[in-house]
């Protein structure tokens, strides 16, 4: 008997060790959901559960529709053609006329910066901004905040941080480094915890605690991401000198804004896309990397980078690509020297490259918008040296989401259909959100109400809730789509320029 014992210890040891390590993952995710909660008092400026919204234009996935939609407890129940009167119905009746009514915005990359850097943006501002954008939905970074979303224990502290602070519904995806990228048991357990995909990067990403990754690391994060079936989110340049390319220290004009594009080619995005490709080939049905998926962020070149996506897609790779309103918006020739609101990586380009941009969001080779809201604190954008090498990049845009695509997408012939594939169910079905994304029986009640025609100016008058609204590149331009209403879950959150008095949003956590 003691002989069987000592043969048998070790073995018994790593099965009572594999108990203890499922248990305590069991344990952390009950306590992750713990701090979902549902709607409460306060979370709506409407008092009824149960009510109709009708207009002529509302936009559904059989087309757009003169109409109504019921909704009842955060769901719509149903949606008919045609009107439901006031007074030949028992419940309440919102008749929006000829505003849309469209499905909210689900906007899949956002830094929200919170825990650790709340003076940057931080949950209770930006998703205030978010809900006045006709936002529905966000999926949080796993950088700025500090410490950044890259385990278990850190994605606790950043939903302890957004309790009772967010208006709209936050997802959330991890962060894959080094260190949880060669460290199984890290990934699993943020994955189970109920990240909705993770994020890399190829290059630095200039916070300290989220290194960049290698091609090995990759391979290494998407062969676990295969089992969940989860995407893996790359910020695709790699950095290589040219003799474009110029360091900090060199003598270019700093305050030209082609000082900084130039040390940003767009070789970069077809260097690091050309590595990618090389892993998702594996990614085709019956290859060693089937079930997963690799999202390339942030598209800034229109050229060989794009072509490379759209060969790899041809041939039958998991693979898809955004880009952003501020790459369809602004062209690098009307960005003036010093203004460092409009730096950001990958950098934006010429108008030639923005109407590329915009062809290949048509016809369908771009498969959603996002924001890359990339908020930071004065100091760090430099307004006044105008140093484009020095200053912080990144774009502060939550808020102007839809007015900004619309002002600029409909000069390109963009319609409202169009609009709302690429901001709502696209996204949606991108981060795995199954309820949300159209207005359809069953589906969340996420909708945004707006005048498209409606034109307003970006100045100090216009209520922005973005903690800092001088740093976005937008202020001080005129757009056309005003937002009116937005409604999460059946909850009207936003009304003509004021909010529900509670912050009743939903984490999202992945099952």
């Amino acid at each position: 008997m003691e002989q069987f014992l000592w043969r048998e210890l070790p073995l018994l040891t790593i099965l009572v060790s594999l108990i203890v390590f499922f248990f305590l993952q069991d344990s952390y995710r009950a306590q992750l959901h713990t701090h979902i909660k549902l709607p409460g008092k306060n979370c709506s400026l409407l008092h009824h559960r149960h009510f109709w919204i009708s207009s002529k234009r509302i936009v559904t996935p059989q087309g757009i529709i003169s109409g109504s939609v019921e909704i009842n407890e955060g769901k719509i129940i149903s949606v008919i053609e045609g009107y439901v009167k006031k007074g030949k119905s028992k419940q309440e009746v919102i008749d929006y006329a000829d505003a849309v009514v469209m499905p909210g915005l689900v906007d899949v990359h956002v830094h929200l910066d919170e825990p650790g850097r709340t003076q940057w943006e931080g949950f209770y501002t930006g998703t205030r901004a978010a809900a006045a954008g006709g936002v529905t939905t966000v999926v949080d970074m796993p950088l700025n905040n500090h410490p950044t979303t890259v385990s278990m224990e850190t994605l606790k502290l950043k939903l302890e941080a957004a309790e009772n602070k967010i208006y709209v519904d936050v997802g959330f995806w991890g962060g894959l480094i080094p260190e949880n990228a060669l460290n199984t048991s890290i990934l699993e357990g943020l994955l189970n915890a109920g990240v909705l995909g993770l994020k890399s990067f190829m290059c630095p990403s200039g916070i300290n605690d989220f290194p960049m990754t290698t091609l090995h690391h990759i391979k290494e994060g998407l062969s676990v991401l295969a089992r969940y079936r989860r995407p893996l989110l790359v910020h695709a340049e790699k950095q290589h000198h040219s003799k474009n390319h110029l360091d900090h220290n060199d003598k270019g004009d700093h305050r030209a804004y082609l000082t900084y594009l130039n040390t940003r080619p767009p070789s970069w995005e077809e260097a690091a896309i050309k590595e990618l490709i090389g892993v998702t080939q594996h990614t085709r049905i019956g290859g060693s990397l089937e079930g997963a998926h690799v999202h390339i962020a942030h598209l800034s070149d229109s050229s060989a980078s794009l072509d490379l996506i759209k060969e790899a897609k041809s041939h039958g790779d998991s693979v898809s690509v955004e880009t952003c309103p501020h790459y369809l918006a602004f062209s690098s020739e009307g960005i003036p020297n010093g203004d460092t609101r409009f730096k950001c990586s990958p950098p934006i380009r010429d108008a030639y490259n923005k109407k590329k941009l915009w062809e290949a969001v048509l016809e369908g080779h771009i498969d959603l918008l996002s924001s890359d809201h990339s908020p930071t604190v004065p100091g760090l954008k430099l307004l006044e040296e105008g140093d484009f090498l020095k200053a912080w990049g990144g774009i502060s845009s939550l808020q102007f989401d839809l007015p900004v695509t619309w002002s600029s997408g409909k000069k390109y012939g963009l319609t409202l259909e169009q609009l709302s594939l690429l901001w709502s169910k696209k996204p949606a079905t991108f981060a795995g959100l199954e309820a949300k994304g159209a207005i359809a029986v069953g589906n969340h009640a996420d909708i945004v109400v707006w005048h498209p025609e409606q034109e307003f100016d970006l100045n100090d008058d216009y209520p922005v809730f973005l903690k800092h609204p001088g740093l976005s590149a937008y202020m001080g331009k005129r757009l056309s789509g005003e937002v009116l209403d937005t409604f999460v879950r059946g909850n009207l959150v936003f009304k003509k320029g004021k909010h529900a008095p509670a912050a009743c949003g939903i984490p999202i956590l992945a099952k």
